[in-house]
C-alpha cells in the first residue's frame, strides 16, 4: 500500500492499493483500510475483486466466515456471485443489483460461483465494501436484503450516468437500507463528460475503476486503482478525456474509533475478543448446506493505522 501526494486543489490524499493475487489469476485491490487511511465516512473496507476470467469448472469459493458490527455491500460490474448466509438467505447477485448484508451481532456467509455459471467459462469483476455500524446499532439482529437493478435510482445527462447504490446524493435517495448518512455511487463518464462532486457529505473519496480523470482547471490526473480522498467541504469538477468509471463513497465520520480484526469491526476491543472466541468455539450460527469454514487466523495481515 502506498500513497502519493497531489497538488490538485481539493484533494487530501491519493491511495494506491496493491494488487494481491489470491490464486488462479483472481486479484484483489484493497483501498481501505490502509496505513494511510482507516475510513471514509462509515466505509471501513473497500475491495476491488478482479477482473478475473474463469475456465469451465473454476470459480469463486469463499468458504463460510463470520462478521460482526458492520454491513457488507456487494456490487458487481461483471459476472455473478451466489451468496448464502446463516439467516437462511440464498441469493445470486448480478451487475447493477445490490446485496446488503447486516452483520450486527453476528452473521456467517459464503460467496461462491454457482454450479450453473461454473459449468462454462465466466468472468467476475466487482466491488465489496464494509460499512461500520453506528455504536448504538452494532448489535442489531443480522439481516440480508437484495435489491434489483431496476430499483436503484439512476440519472443521465450530458454523457454522465449516475447510479446511486446507497444513501443520498445529487437529489436522489436510494431504497437500500442504511444505518447512517452516506453516499455510495457508480458514475460512468463518456469521453469528455464531467461530474461535479458536491460537498453533501463531510468525507468523500473517488475510486477509479476504469479510465482516468482530471480535475477541471487543474493539472494532473488519477488512474485506475487510485482512491482519491477529498478534503472536507471541497467541491471539484472531474472530467474524463477518454471516458471513465468511478465509485463515489463517503458520509459522516463516527465520533468513536473503530477496531478491526479479520472480519470483525467494533467500537469496543472486548467485543472483538469475544467474537474471536465465539468463532474458535463454534458459537456462531451456521450457513445451511455448508460444512466447511475459514478458521480464525492467528494474526491477520497487519495494517498500521494513523
Amino acid at each position: 500500500m502506498s500513497i502519493r501526494s497531489s497538488d490538485v486543489g481539493g484533494v487530501d490524499q491519493v491511495i494506491l492499493p496493491p494488487v494481491r493475487d489470491l490464486g488462479d489469476g483472481f486479484t484483489v485491490r484493497r483501498a481501505l483500510p490502509s496505513a494511510h487511511r482507516r475510513m471514509v465516512g462509515p466505509f471501513i473496507f473497500f475491495d476491488q475483486m478482479g477482473p478475473a476470467a474463469f475456465r469451465g469448472g473454476e470459480g469463486l469459493d469463499v468458504r463460510p466466515h463470520p462478521h460482526i458490527g458492520l454491513a457488507t455491500v456487494t456490487y458487481l460490474l461483471e459476472g455473478e456471485i451466489l451468496h448464502r448466509d446463516s439467516v437462511g438467505s440464498v441469493q445470486s447477485i448480478h451487475p447493477g443489483e445490490v446485496n446488503w448484508m447486516t452483520a450486527g451481532s453476528g452473521i456467517v456467509h459464503s460467496e461462491r460461483t454457482s454450479p450453473e455459471v461454473r459449468a462454462t467459462d465466466a468472468k467476475l469483476f466487482g466491488l465489496q465494501t464494509w460499512l461500520a455500524l453506528p455504536a448504538d446499532r452494532e448489535e442489531v439482529a443480522p439481516d440480508f436484503d437484495h435489491y434489483q437493478a431496476q430499483d436503484i435510482p439512476i440519472t443521465q445527462a450530458d454523457g454522465t450516468r449516475f447510479t446511486l447504490i446507497a444513501g443520498r446524493s445529487d437529489g436522489l435517495v436510494s431504497p437500500v437500507k442504511t444505518f447512517s448518512d452516506l453516499v455510495y455511487a457508480d458514475i460512468h463518464l463518456q469521453p469528455g463528460a464531467r461530474y461535479q462532486v458536491r460537498a453533501e457529505h463531510i468525507e468523500r473519496a473517488l475510486y477509479v475503476v476504469g479510465g482516468s480523470i482530471a480535475v477541471v482547471g487543474q493539472t494532473g490526473s488519477f488512474a485506475i486503482g487510485e482512491l482519491v480522498v477529498l478534503k472536507p467541504d471541497a467541491e471539484i469538477v472531474v472530467q474524463a478525456p477518454q471516458g471513465a468509471r468511478l465509485m463515489l463513497i463517503g458520509g459522516e465520520p463516527f465520533p468513536e474509533r473503530r477496531h478491526i480484526f479479520w472480519n470483525f469491526v467494533s467500537s469496543r476491543e472486548d467485543r472483538i475478543e469475544q467474537a474471536k472466541l465465539d468463532w474458535k468455539t463454534d458459537r456462531f450460527p451456521h450457513v445451511p448446506g455448508e460444512t466447511n469454514f475459514i478458521p480464525l487466523p492467528a494474526q491477520p495481515e497487519p495494517v498500521r493505522y494513523p
